[in-house]
């Protein structure tokens, strides 16, 4: 177990940028689903985590804590996109032999992405941060018309 003086070191005392960046080019589409509201949300999380530990997917056993982590990360990052982007939000999983992507997508162009800095308990803001310490890779990037927040994991251990 962590020592509290070290998670606080961890966290950036200001809000942060993520990276501006595509993800790698080598994944294909798996399933997307649209969000019209937070509601949405719980039968989201039981579809991503049915199509990840399905038997055409890698077997639970294999992938550990990394459908959990996924179904996290895919929730804290489509409640941003909710909450503080504009319709549609469209969540998006792709898979390659290696590793998963989720991919959240909004309308909103003008706002950029931030990982939380030092907050009071209970103040939100940490869906990044949850999305940067359990994936393998997190990002963003705008299109012509919508901006993308992704998110890799192992897809084996």
């Amino acid at each position: 177990m962590a020592h509290p003086a070290d998670e606080a070191a961890a966290r950036p005392q200001e809000d942060a940028g993520i990276a501006s960046s595509r993800p790698p080019e080598r994944f294909r589409p798996v399933r997307s689903w649209s969000l019209d509201s937070v509601t949405d949300l719980s039968r989201v999380r039981r579809e991503l985590l049915e199509e990840i530990t399905a038997p055409h997917a890698a077997p639970q056993d294999v992938l550990g804590r990394v459908p959990e982590n996924m179904v996290l990360v895919a929730s804290e990052l489509a409640t941003n996109a909710l909450q503080h982007g504009r319709p549609p939000t469209v969540l998006s999983l792709l898979a390659d032999d290696l590793d998963y992507l989720l991919d959240v997508c909004d309308a909103d162009l003008e706002t950029t992405p931030v990982i939380a800095g030092e907050r009071p308990s209970g103040a939100g803001g940490f869906g990044l941060l949850i999305a940067h310490r359990l994936s393998q890779e997190v990002g963003w990037y705008t299109t012509d018309e919508t901006k993308h927040v992704w998110a890799t994991f192992p897809a084996q251990r």
